[in-house]
């Protein structure tokens, strides 16, 4: 066994510094009312010391926790599965890491899970919430509006009763699913293919909602037998494309929801002899690395930020605890229709019920399309 050396404590860093005991309270709990050369005698005191506030005395002082929960309304499988939100993750982390906050990161296994995660967030633990893959029977917009934590949705709601939570606005960050969409299924038209079929996501979530519509404002009243609803799996896609090519083997094109449906699909259409894309050109959407330049051929998509995306939804919540209250009140991004191109700039806190930052979509070819 060692002797560990004693935790620096106020009193030190006071001594130190040569000033008060409320005087570096007041330095490192981020407090007001200090002028400058004390400031800077007493980090330099606590950089010396190596001093570490303690935690529960600083949210006594502070009323915050410095973390924020992630809420992914997905189970286990799908989400450490599905590179999609590795990566939203990753644009979070590093969002909440550079204001040193800390990410509680919270599953919903099942509908058993969601007053474990309501009554979490109500208890006092964290100073937000970031909620995505939400799904439009989802209860967790409510129970997290019961629990009074600000909070920031990934995706566009897909509530149309125009409800706010009594912490705010409702805030979102998407990106352009139904523009994307529609660049996806002109890029296949200008190829010449008229027979153009589309893999949906799940239709209980607005991001798959919206990219039908996309396909649908090219397509127009195309055979609803070119379209099949599948899950955002590749197995999904599997399925699903094997349904098509029976129910339409004359199909010459393929605009999947996302880029593991079209990997799917990818897998079936080499099975079925399909020559991709001399008998069938096909388009994904999601631009993740990981998968699109390693199907076979390289996958034509769309690309979304994801990683973006993420750091823009711990930005927006971040700024919203920042102000007084912890609820916002000053101008930020516009609420958008979807499919309305939107720069997202450096966003603010935004006022009325409904508001969001909507990424711009692109359209990246590769080999597939």
């Amino acid at each position: 066994m060692t002797d560990t050396a004693p935790r620096p404590t106020l009193e030190a860093v006071a001594a130190r510094a040569g000033v008060s005991r409320a005087t570096v309270s007041r330095v490192v709990n981020g407090g007001d009312g200090v002028r400058e050369p004390l400031v800077e005698r007493v980090r330099q005191a606590v950089e010396e010391l190596g001093y570490v506030p303690n935690q529960a005395a600083r949210s006594l002082v502070t009323r915050r926790h410095d973390a924020v929960a992630v809420v992914i309304a997905e189970p286990e499988a799908r989400v450490f599965a599905d590179p999609f939100f590795a990566l939203q993750l990753r644009g979070i982390s590093k969002e909440l890491t550079a204001h040193d906050n800390q990410l509680v990161l919270l599953l919903t296994e099942g509908r058993d899970d969601h007053a474990r995660v309501a009554r979490y967030l109500a208890g006092g633990h964290v100073d937000g919430a970031l909620v995505f893959s939400l799904h439009l029977d989802d209860p967790l917009p409510g129970l997290i509006q019961g629990a009074g934590v600000p909070t920031v949705f990934g995706g566009r709601p897909g509530w149309s009763d125009g409800r706010a939570a009594d912490t705010g606005p409702t805030l979102y960050v998407d990106s352009d699913n139904r523009g994307g969409a529609r660049d996806a299924v002109r890029h296949l038209a200008a190829l010449g293919r008229t027979r153009i079929a589309h893999i949906t996501g799940p239709l209980d979530q607005t991001s798959a909602a919206d990219r039908l519509d996309g396909y649908r404002d090219v397509m127009g009243d195309a055979d609803p037998g070119l379209v099949a609803e599948s899950d955002f799996t590749p197995a999904g896609g599997e399925r699903a494309m094997r349904d098509l090519l029976d129910r339409r083997p004359d199909l010459d094109a393929l605009f999947a929801a996302n880029d593991l449906t079209a990997a799917g699909a990818l897998r079936v259409l080499r099975e079925r002899g399909l020559r991709v894309p001399e008998d069938v050109a096909v388009v994904g959407f999601d631009d993740m690395l990981p998968v699109a330049e390693q199907t076979d051929p390289p996958l034509t998509t769309v690309r979304q930020d994801i990683e973006e995306m993420g750091r823009l939804m711990a930005r927006l919540l971040l700024r919203r605890l920042d102000r007084p209250g912890g609820t916002g009140s000053g101008p930020g991004p516009r609420a958008t229709a979807p499919g309305q191109d939107v720069s997202p700039g450096d966003p603010g806190e935004p006022d009325g019920a409904e508001a969001a930052v909507v990424l711009p979509t692109t359209l990246v070819r590769r080999a597939s399309a």
